[in-house]
């Protein structure tokens, strides 16, 4: 999938790293009608992160030997063999998963594909638009449990407009796609569609004025 795109990008997971999405350039990933926004990676061992868009009818080739993936469709209807995937589903296929992926519609997707633990073999199927939210930390934050195992967790969090978080560490990084609205911290402002990676400890106070819907996971940039 687009691994034929560009250069290897953003490997260095000791760096932080921001991304507008939403102004970088689709690139023409192959023939079969996908394009590409490499984030990170170089499609070898270490896996990649993308945005992926899949003209209607688009077959998706599987993750190379090895490899899992991570999917969250942002637009359009994505299926398997057994059934359609809308805007806002989660999917998570280990290392070996049967089935294939196509899109009879178009979609576009953010993608991960990277080495899952042994022992992550659960495959996920969330389709989050109905999906309850549980109380966050703190009055103004809902969140969304999408994913964990080990050190990784993975969710959605839903802020609401003037909240507020106190300052910590990420202990394995931190990961974030900006879904709607506008986060923040003392570091930057993140419209929709902002990419950001923080690395292992890393610290910040994050809060959103306007209020938004993030994607987030977290302990899974430890390096060996």
């Amino acid at each position: 999938m687009c691994g034929r795109v560009g250069a290897a990008i953003n490997t260095d997971l000791s760096a932080r790293v921001v991304v507008d999405t939403q102004s970088t350039e689709w690139l023409v990933a192959s023939v079969a009608g996908e394009k590409c926004k490499l984030l990170a990676g170089d499609g070898a061992a270490a896996g990649t992160t993308r945005m992926l868009k899949c003209a209607p009818g688009c077959a998706l080739d599987s993750p190379t030997r090895g490899m899992g993936e991570e999917i969250l469709v942002l637009e359009g209807v994505l299926a398997d063999a057994r059934t359609e995937y809308s805007a806002g589903a989660y999917l998570r296929n280990p290392p070996g998963a049967p089935g294939s992926l196509r899109s009879d519609r178009g979609c576009v997707m953010f993608v991960k594909r990277y080495p899952f633990e042994p022992t992550d073999t659960a495959v996920v199927r969330i389709d989050t638009a109905n999906t309850p939210w549980r109380q966050g930390l703190i009055p103004g934050l809902s969140v969304m449990p999408l994913h964990e195992h080990q050190y990784e967790h993975i969710a959605l969090v839903r802020w609401q407009p003037e909240t507020f978080f106190q300052s910590h560490a990420h202990f394995g990084g931190e990961e974030i796609l900006v879904l709607s609205g506008v986060f923040e911290d003392e570091h930057g402002s993140y419209p929709a569609g902002t990419w950001i990676r923080s690395p292992h400890m890393s610290r910040h106070q994050p809060f959103s004025r306007p209020g938004c819907t993030i994607y987030v996971k977290t302990g899974h940039l430890l390096q060996d």
